[in-house]
């Protein structure tokens, strides 16, 4: 973990199905109260990530010209995982089923590193947007939490780079 980093620039490299499935059952096994499994992940390639795009321009209020900005940034990796919190009737509380499928997102984007591949989690305010939500054909009990942008490591970004330095004493206590 502590040599993960994201990486926002990826090569065209991407997991096949068969080694995303590995992956996503790996990152599937995060606590998970009551055994719910409150989550799904869409897997986006090729013109998938152009739809992604549109609905983003769509969502930011921008022109059809404009669109074309939002599908490069869509396609600036090649595999781009949609993590969906799919809430179920449950005692369970609804913020508690959509933490496990954070804790899956950031779990997948371990897993994914662990195995060589370059990973960056985009989240914002056009996840909950209506037009972003038909994109991803939600259902009513369904929320967008972002996405994890997938790629192959360019050579540029193989340097270890400086760990990020936590004061923990900021963040660990005793009562």
């Amino acid at each position: 973990m502590l040599a993960r980093r994201s990486m926002s620039r990826v090569t065209d490299a991407a997991p096949t199905r068969a080694q995303l499935r590995e992956l996503v059952e790996a990152a599937g096994q995060v606590a998970d109260h009551s055994g719910l499994r409150p989550w799904r992940i869409i897997e986006l390639r090729g013109d998938d990530r152009d739809v992604l795009g549109r609905a983003l321009a769509k969502a930011d209020g921008r022109s059809k010209k404009d669109a074309v900005k939002h599908v490069a940034k869509a396609r600036r990796a090649p595999l781009v995982l949609a993590i969906v919190a799919s809430y179920r009737r449950s005692k369970v509380a609804r913020w508690e089923q959509e933490a496990v499928a954070s804790g899956v997102a950031h779990a997948l984007s371990l897993v994914l590193h662990d195995e060589g591949w370059g990973v960056f989690w985009r989240t914002g305010s056009t996840t909950r947007h209506k037009a972003v939500r038909k994109a991803h054909r939600l259902d009513k009990d369904e929320e967008l939490l972002g996405w994890l942008y997938v790629g192959g490591i360019p050579e540029t970004g193989r340097r270890p780079r400086p760990r990020n330095r936590i004061r923990v004493e900021r963040h660990l206590s005793t009562l």
